[in-house]
C-alpha cells in the first residue's frame, strides 16, 4: 500500500478510476493548463505525437507541483496518430466526431499515453507507451448508433471511443496495454512507486 498519497494532476474519471481500482491512494488537482493553447505552441515547435504527450504530461506535473512542495505529482496525457504521423485531436463537436470515427475506420492508429512524474517543480520520472490499433470498416448506421448510445461520455476521449465501454466495438486488433488506452501507463508507475520506497514492495 502507499504510504502517503499521490498528486494527480488531472480531473480524467478514467485514470482516477485506474488508480482506485489498483488501490493507490491520491489526491486530483486541476493542473489549470489551457491545454489547447499548450498544444498548438509545442505543435509549432515541430514535436510529434509522442513528444507532444510527453511534453504535455510534463507541463502538467510541473504547474501542479509548484503548487505541492514535496508532494509527488502525476502528470499525464494521450495522442492519437495515423500511421503517417498525422494527430487526431478531440472531437469538438458530434459532427466532428462523425467525421473522426469515417476517417479512423479500416485502418491502423496509435495512442501515446504519456506520464511524468514531478517533484518540487522538477521531473523525476517519466513513462510513454504506444499502443496500436486496429479500427474495423465502420458502416454510416453504426457510427450514428454508437454515437448515439455514448456521446456523453466518449466526447471528452482522443478518438471518440472508451475501450471499457461501448467502443470496444470499433476495434478488431488492440496490440498493448489497455491501461494505456485508457490514458495511464499503470504497470510501469507503479514499478516506480516500489523502485522509490513509495509502495510497499
Amino acid at each position: 500500500m502507499l504510504k502517503t498519497p499521490i498528486v494527480l494532476a488531472s480531473q480524467s474519471a478514467s485514470r482516477r478510476a485506474l488508480l482506485s481500482a489498483a488501490q493507490v491512494p491520491f489526491e486530483a488537482l486541476s493542473p489549470q493548463v489551457d491545454e489547447e493553447a499548450a498544444k498548438e505552441a509545442l505543435r509549432a515547435d515541430g514535436l510529434d505525437a509522442r513528444k507532444l504527450a510527453d511534453a504535455l504530461a510534463e507541463l502538467k506535473a510541473l504547474r501542479v507541483s509548484r503548487r505541492v512542495p514535496g508532494g509527488l505529482v502525476l502528470g499525464c496525457d494521450q495522442t492519437l496518430s495515423l500511421e503517417d504521423g498525422a494527430m487526431i485531436d478531440k472531437a469538438v463537436d458530434r459532427a466532428d466526431a462523425e467525421r473522426i470515427l469515417k476517417l479512423l475506420s479500416g485502418r491502423v492508429h496509435y495512442l501515446h499515453s504519456a506520464a511524468v512524474m514531478a517533484l518540487n517543480g522538477e521531473p523525476i520520472w517519466r513513462h510513454i507507451e504506444r499502443v496500436r490499433m486496429t479500427v474495423r470498416p465502420l458502416s454510416d448506421a453504426f457510427i450514428a448508433q454508437y454515437l448515439d448510445s455514448d456521446w456523453e461520455e466518449c466526447r471528452w476521449c482522443v478518438g471518440c471511443y472508451r475501450i471499457e465501454g461501448p467502443g470496444a466495438q470499433l476495434f478488431n486488433r488492440i496490440e498493448g496495454s489497455q491501461f494505456a488506452i485508457q490514458g495511464l501507463p499503470l504497470l510501469p508507475l507503479l514499478d516506480f512507486l516500489r523502485i522509490r520506497g513509495v509502495l510497499t514492495a
